[in-house]
Parts: C-alpha cells; sequence; structure tokens
C-alpha cells in the first residue's frame, strides 16, 4: 500500500543526532561467487576471501568506534552470501519476521537467522509467508518514537507485494511500496538509503515513475545521488542520524551530503561488491 504523509520541515545540519544502534552482522568467512543471481556477480572472476575479511572487519570497527553494538552470526560454509545480513529479516520494537529467499540459492540462509533470532530475547519472531528478503528491501524511518514509524519496501525483482502487506500487519505500521525498475538495483537498498526520521537518499533511475512521485511528496529535501555514485554501491549505507557510513568511492553523495550537514565515513568493500553488498548489506539493524 501508500501512504502520503504531511512533508516534514527540513532540519538543519546542527541538529544532527546520532542515536547508538544495534547490529546483526555475518563475518564473511565462505564468500564466494559460485553463481550468479544479479548483474553485479560474474562467476569468472576470483575472489579474495582474506580481503573479504579484512574489509568486513574495518566496517565492524567503524560501528564500534561510532559506538554502536555489533553481533555476530556463525557463517556456515554452504552459504557463500550469508555475509549480507540485512537480508536475514526485518526486527522492529523487538518484534522480528524472518525472510524467504526468492532464490534456491539463498533459502538456507532464512532459517539460519531466524534461529539466531530466536535465541536473543525478541518478543517475537514470525516465519515469513511471503518471499521478503530483509531490510534489503524493507527500509525504516524512525525517529525512535514508535507511533513515528514506517516503513519503505521495495519490490519488482526480490521482496513480493504480498510481503509488504505481511509486514504491515505484523508491525501495525504503515508501509509505502516503491517498485524498482533497474535490475542493478535490485534491492531497495542499493537504490536508496535512509538518514535520519526526515531525510532519504535515493537514486531517481532505479525507481517506476509513480514511486519516484511518491518519494518526492514524502521527501521533498531527499539528496539524489547520481548514476555515478549509484553504480558503486554508494546508496548502500548505514546512517545513525549524523555518521553515515558508505562506500569510500562514492565522492559526490559523500559531498552531498556533508553539505547536509551529516558526517560521512567512507569504507572499502570492493571485495563483498562483486556479489552486489555493500555496508548495508552486511548489517541487520535489531530494533528493540
Amino acid at each position: 500500500m501508500t501512504v502520503l504523509l504531511e512533508s516534514p520541515a527540513r532540519r538543519e545540519p546542527a541538529d544532527r543526532v546520532a542515536r547508538p544502534r544495534q547490529f546483526l552482522m555475518c563475518p564473511p568467512d565462505h564468500f564466494d561467487v559460485s553463481y550468479a543471481i544479479n548483474p553485479w556477480m560474474d562467476t569468472t572472476r576470483p575472489t579474495d576471501v582474506a580481503l573479504a575479511r579484512r574489509q568486513w572487519d574495518r566496517l565492524r570497527e567503524v560501528y564500534l568506534e561510532l559506538g554502536h553494538t555489533v553481533h555476530v552470526i556463525e557463517p556456515r560454509p554452504e552459504l557463500p552470501d550469508m555475509v549480507f545480513a540485512a537480508n536475514g529479516g526485518l526486527v522492529i520494537g523487538g518484534r522480528a519476521l524472518g525472510a524467504r529467499f526468492a532464490h534456491p540459492q539463498r533459502a538456507a540462509e532464512a532459517p539460519a537467522y531466524l534461529d539466531w533470532l530466536r535465541g536473543h530475547g525478541l518478543r517475537s519472531v514470525t516465519e515469513a509467508e511471503h518471499v521478503n528478503e530483509g531490510e534489503g528491501d524493507f527500509l525504516v524511518v524512525d525517529s525512535g518514537d514508535e507511533r513515528e514509524r514506517l516503513v519503505l519496501a521495495g519490490t519488482g525483482f526480490r521482496t513480493s507485494a504480498n510481503a509488504h502487506d505481511e509486514a504491515q500487519e505484523l508491525f501495525g505500521l504503515p508501509v509505502v511500496s516503491l517498485r524498482l525498475v533497474d535490475p542493478r538495483y535490485y534491492h531497495l537498498d542499493t537504490a536508496l538509503a535512509v538518514l535520519d526520521e526526515r531525510t532519504v537518499a535515493y537514486y531517481p533511475g532505479a525507481f517506476s515513475a509513480g514511486s519516484r512521485e511518491v518519494l518526492r511528496r514524502l521527501f521533498p529535501d531527499a539528496v539524489l545521488a547520481d548514476a555515478a555514485d549509484a553504480a558503486v554501491l554508494g546508496l548502500n549505507a548505514v546512517s545513525d542520524g549524523r555518521n553515515v557510513v558508505l562506500a569510500e568511492r562514492a565522492t559526490g553523495l559523500a559531498a552531498r551530503l556533508r553539505e547536509r550537514g551529516f558526517h560521512t565515513v567512507g569504507v572499502d568493500l570492493s571485495e563483498l561488491l562483486k556479489a552486489g553488498g555493500g555496508a548495508k548489506c552486511c548489517t541487520l539493524e535489531i530494533r528493540s
């Protein structure tokens, strides 16, 4: 469903406030590109697991340096894409909706993440009925006040539109459906980043005309990314309301974010980019 809300006033840079977050990550100890399920994946290109681990370790260190809590799930050798923890579920208000993957190569990740969520003190954990790839296609606009939460939900390549209804019924929050049209941006988190409770950044070319209009109405002061920054997955970013962790090659986007009062932290995840992943793909937020 689509819900149009009153456009909020633009926030001044001095008002940017970082909120400590809890993240779940999975080490890339078994990372490989052994199959191709998105345009970024080329099975003829070699992968360097040691390099992927060093880059992942640095991302985790950045989160810790920024004051966030990082939980770690044990990787499984038969699941090379398990490093992309964002796809493992959606957690809001201590409730979790598990994932159900579109491709059989990743199907076993769903129970692995579901088991972790069930073992970590959440209010409820629900197994998904419809295909959804977690925070890959569900992004939460969140001020910390559950009365003001809003879920942006992508569809078109992976997550089913029926899953949007499923999430709305489970969490009791408005869910705004957005259609992706460029296969390079197969998940919402490759084309849009939530920066704070009032601001998003996105690449217009990834969305249908109607979805672009929805975003324009909801977020008239959005930061717009160009094709060059989108192409290095600059929008696959993680923000705590002030600090934005993003691909170091997305220099244009980083400059625009700094102009808007955000502090940017560039990271090199070039090895994981071979599978179509970046900082956000590696990061599932656990919202209490």
